[in-house]
């Protein structure tokens, strides 16, 4: 399949914001993105000619923002719905290697639904980790220098280059990978293993340090994980928001070319016109 034939379904529900960013990064890189209301897939409240088939895509995003206001937990909402009337579909999508990206509030949401990490399958039947609440107890809106750590095992990191450092945005209140206390250790080395860790936050020299390089507390600095097959991929950090050069904070600097998030979205198109 060429990249330009490449189907993206930006999935989003009330309280989603970042899919205007999502969509037009696939849109200019030539594929044929779509912004779909969850309620398209699940035929609720919609007419025919609405409705959509998550099978029907190649690529599945979902986006930056505050579903469902964030309640419960952030993600947790429109987690259950995607549970409760899509985990068929969700699964199968994963199964025949077919990308997901979950961006932030996505990221959140893939944890939830037990998409991430899938320590034990597919989707997990309750999630195996969280997002909390950030140490410093607010919302962080910073620019954050992350390190790709993954040794080759994720399709959205391909057209990265390895022990690179790449300034993404991060922007959340609730950006804290955690892992259950009596199974840190053990969850931990088992990602590592599997090659699931794919970026870590640093400092300028690369090196792991605390707050505000990691503006969260994640553990082991971790900004993004894979599953174990690597089509499944979510970080806290927005690649949309640095497609351009001309988008990152020094952009005076050096204002002509492509932004750091860029490779993100190519990464899983040469995946997707090499595998579909």
């Amino acid at each position: 399949m060429k990249a330009s034939d490449a189907r993206v379904c930006v999935l989003r529900i009330e309280g989603t914001n970042c899919e205007e960013e999502s969509f037009q990064c696939f849109k200019r890189l030539g594929a044929k993105p779509e912004k779909v209301h969850l309620k398209q897939l699940t035929g609720t409240d919609v007419s025919s000619d609405e409705r959509r088939s998550l099978s029907d895509y190649q690529l599945l995003v979902l986006p930056g923002g505050f579903s469902a206001g964030d309640y419960v937990r952030a993600g947790a909402i429109f987690a259950a719905r995607l549970r409760s009337r899509l985990s068929e579909d969700l699964k199968e999508f994963v199964r025949v290697g077919k990308p997901v990206l979950g961006i932030c509030n996505g990221f959140q949401i893939l944890v939830e639904t037990g998409l991430l990490p899938a320590m034990s399958g597919i989707m997990a039947d309750v999630p195996e980790a969280v997002l909390g609440t950030n140490d410093s107890a607010r919302f962080e809106c910073r620019p954050t220098l992350l390190k790709k750590v993954n040794r080759g095992n994720c399709v959205f990191s391909t057209r990265i280059p390895d022990d690179k450092i790449s300034l993404i945005p991060s922007a959340h209140a609730e950006g804290k990978l955690m892992f259950p206390v009596d199974r840190a250790k053990y969850v931990i080395k088992e990602l590592e293993d599997n090659d699931q860790v794919v970026f870590k936050y640093v400092d300028p020299d690369g090196s792991i340090a605390g707050y505000p390089w990691c503006p969260n507390g994640s553990t082991e600095n971790i900004a993004g994980i894979c599953n174990r097959e690597g089509n499944v991929f979510g970080m806290m950090p927005h690649p949309e928001r640095v497609f351009f050069r001309f988008t990152h904070p020094d952009w005076t600097r050096s204002p002509d070319g492509d932004g750091d998030g860029r490779a993100v979205f190519e990464s899983a198109l040469d995946y997707v016109s090499k595998k579909m």
